[in-house]
């Protein structure tokens, strides 16, 4: 996993439990009349939903609540307040009169919040919920759920994602919503026999009822709640973990960057300052460095200047890409679709490689892509999301504001300010001081609240980076074109009906290549079968997502659906990543960065979103290391996850493609899987416990099937898999 993610670095999307996604228990009692009604026989109070016949049981929360806001027409102005921050208000001169502790409001997306409800005082919560329907502003509230054992954001709004037999026509369609009191909202735009529909007779949880309902009636394919989830990661041990190592990296701190080791190549000649941080590439310069006795890293710019030895005893654990480069034309003329969160198409480093859509049906206004993260109920497709795929003035507004805090906030009065963080860094270190805490929190909003929130152009740089002057990071296919399409709102929000969308989108406006750095969300059939659909369509094109962030043996969804390429992450010492998902399912791994291995050098340098000028407005440029980010700005940031590892994948499917357009989907991966290698993937003493205790009898770490269990077909091989491209020609 914005969820949207993974540890991303953004830990998004993605969550730390290994609780099993679908659960093997009874059969559903569910009938169906003759007319196509649906009858129910199943105990109402049980929360589940079905996932191909198979329940995923859910707990409605009573900490948290979600609240729809009414749409607000025009663009709001930057400096206007967010209507998150109204209800705040508006809820702590409510809760000081009865004496509680004032609820913490956030934002998900624009159109919704979170509420999270003090609890130890009675009467409390019935109060809340009175003022936040008294405001003019609020459209109604909504139950917020979780699976199991997790402390997930689920939304559950009145709304069902309904796919019908293609052969129904429309009298027929128009008789199953009657009999079931359904109303359509929507048609899902490039999805066929797919709708959003919406209760006319209930709402709350009792959605869930009328969805399993449905996967019963004659006609329906499929019924599945059209969740909003909330997949950012929002894990304060990890920042804690990187605060004290950052510590051990104080030398870090007036780092600007310099020449860090330019290389050339025969077709394509990228040269960038940052190029020898890129251990994904290339690992052996920083590797060798790293052996040194290096006091700065202003002594580790000087050693990547310097010429790898030619006897160099280090390992290669990258994926081959600057050989690659030698012989391939970087992927040039084709197409990756990126499927994320805020994508800053006119970073430096990407606005020569955003796509131009050239269909004859675009909306007014798409010419790098489109935004679905709003979503919409209009008729008219134009009007469901944006043409836009960068940050909003409204949504700068949200993240401004939380980013200048870290900054002119004393350290009590940002404690205040963000009561539930806190907690959770009390209670997981009853020791820290003040001061400490307010260090933690400043990182974690900082790095995981903000810039996460700029996944999707994390992710883009990692794919087709292309310097300008020859200053900042390189992309594995530094000559492909990224195609930006946003399906995360603010906080990681997402709803599976945004995703369906993008994907057909994707595939319709000429994509090669799908990726999707996004794993942990709720698997649902509806999903399963517009990527199928999409699949079968499009036989060359080929989706490639992270296999999730839980070090769970399980891969997650989307990977896990048939067809996709599901990708696990790697470090640069050539052992899995500690996060990264693993076992059935995997296809292969590719380096995703640890920053804790060695420190934030072990990370994937890539391009950043807080370079903004509108976050630094009234912010001197800070004199210490604020976050992982690489310049003062932001402009780079050092990430980990398979969120990256996913993208660079990608990028040597576009590196393939770029020298073999013909290939179908099914040649291509065979050829990536194919020449992938365990040559220089090793196993870890802590995997290597885990894989004896799943019963194995194996002691080494050098059998093919642990390593099979880890990191899947072995670690892509761009050198190699754009030579057997070439032979096919």
């Amino acid at each position: 996993m914005k969820r949207i993610t993974c540890i991303l670095l953004a830990a998004g999307i993605c969550s730390l439990s290994s609780t099993p996604l679908v659960t093997n228990t009874r059969a559903i009692a569910l009938s169906s009349t003759k007319s196509g009604s649906i009858a129910q026989t199943e105990n109402d109070r049980e929360l589940f939903y079905l996932y191909k016949g198979q329940r995923i049981v859910l707990n409605q929360r009573p900490d948290i609540i979600a609240v729809s806001f009414k749409k607000v027409s025009g663009t709001r102005d930057i400096t206007a307040q967010p209507l998150y921050l109204q209800l705040q208000q508006a809820l702590q001169g409510n809760t000081r009169s009865v004496g509680a502790i004032s609820p913490k409001v956030s934002p998900l997306g624009v159109n919704y919040a979170l509420v999270s409800l003090p609890g130890g005082v009675r009467g409390v919560g019935s109060a809340i919920y009175s003022q936040i329907q008294q405001q003019p502003y609020v459209q109604t509230t909504l139950p917020v759920l979780s699976r199991s054992q997790r402390q997930e954001v689920i939304v559950l709004p009145n709304e069902i994602i309904l796919s019908f037999n293609p052969q129904l026509d429309e009298s027929q369609r128009q008789a199953i919503l009657q009999q079931n009191n359904l109303a359509i909202v929507r048609p899902l735009r490039f999805s066929r026999d797919r709708y959003i529909v919406k209760s006319t007779s209930t709402d709350g949880t009792k959605i869930l009822s009328i969805s399993n309902q449905l996967n019963k009636v004659k006609g329906v394919t499929s019924a599945t709640p059209n969740f909003l989830e909330s997949v950012n990661e929002q894990n304060v041990e990890t920042t804690v973990k990187q605060v004290a190592n950052l510590k051990n990296f104080q030398q870090l701190d007036n780092f600007t960057p310099g020449n860090i080791a330019s290389q050339s190549t025969r077709s394509i000649s990228p040269k960038a300052n940052l190029l020898g941080l890129a251990w994904q590439l290339n690992s052996l310069p920083l590797k060798q460095c790293l052996q040194q006795s290096l006091s700065s890293l202003s002594s580790v710019q000087s050693c990547l200047q310097q010429p790898v030895a030619t006897k160099s005893t280090e390992s290669c654990t990258d994926m081959r890409v600057t050989d690659a480069w030698k012989r391939s034309n970087g992927g040039r003329g084709v197409v990756v679709a990126v499927i994320d969160s805020l994508i800053e198409w006119d970073h430096p480093d990407l606005a020569n490689s955003v796509y131009t859509v050239k269909a004859a049906d675009k909306c007014p206004g798409e010419v790098h892509g489109w935004d679905f993260s709003a979503g919409g109920d209009s008729a008219n497709p134009c009007e469901n999301g944006d043409a836009d795929t960068r940050v909003s003035p409204s949504e700068l507004a949200i993240l401004r504001s939380k980013f200048q805090d870290t900054f002119q906030l004393s350290d009590a009065k940002l404690v205040e300010q963000y009561p539930n963080e806190t907690l959770l860094i009390k209670q997981q270190n009853p020791d820290y001081s003040l001061s400490q805490i307010a260090d933690v929190l400043r990182r974690h909003i900082r790095t995981y609240k903000i810039g996460a929130e700029f996944h999707g152009t994390w992710v883009s740089g990692v794919i087709a980076a292309k310097p300008q002057n020859g200053e900042g990071v390189v992309g594995v296919a530094p000559n492909t074109q990224i195609l930006p399409v946003r399906v995360f709102g603010l906080n990681g929000s997402f709803m599976p009906s945004a995703y369906i969308e993008a994907i057909g989108y994707a595939a319709d406006r000429g994509a090669d290549v799908i990726n999707l750095s996004l794993g942990a969300t709720l698997p649902t059939q509806g999903e399963e079968e517009a990527i199928a659909q999409v699949l079968k369509a499009h036989p060359k094109l080929v989706i490639v997502a992270s296999s999730g962030n839980e070090n769970s043996n399980q891969v997650a969804f989307p990977a896990a659906y048939p067809g996709v390429v599901a990708v696990g992450a790697t470090n640069i010492l050539g052992n899995r990543a500690p996060y990264s998902n693993y076992g059935k399912g995997l296809d292969v791994v590719a380096p995703g960065g640890d920053l804790s291995t060695p420190g934030l050098l072990g990370g994937i340098p890539t391009t950043g979103g807080t370079w903004l000028d509108a976050f630094w407005q009234g912010v001197p440029n800070p004199t210490s290391r604020w976050s992982t980010a690489i310049d003062p700005r932001g402009r780079y940031w050092w990430v980990q996850g398979t969120s990256f590892s996913s993208p660079a994948v990608a990028g040597v499917v576009a590196l393939m493609k770029g020298e073999n357009s013909q290939l179908n989907r099914e040649g291509l991966v065979s050829i990536l899987k194919s020449t992938a290698s365990y040559e220089s993937l090793t196993i870890s003493d802590e995997d290597a416990k885990i894989y004896r205790s799943k019963g194995n009898k194996s002691t080494k770490s050098s059998s093919a099937k642990d390593k099979q269990y880890f990191f899947g077909n072995g670690l892509v091989n761009a050198d190699a898999a754009v030579k057997a491209v070439q032979r096919k020609r």
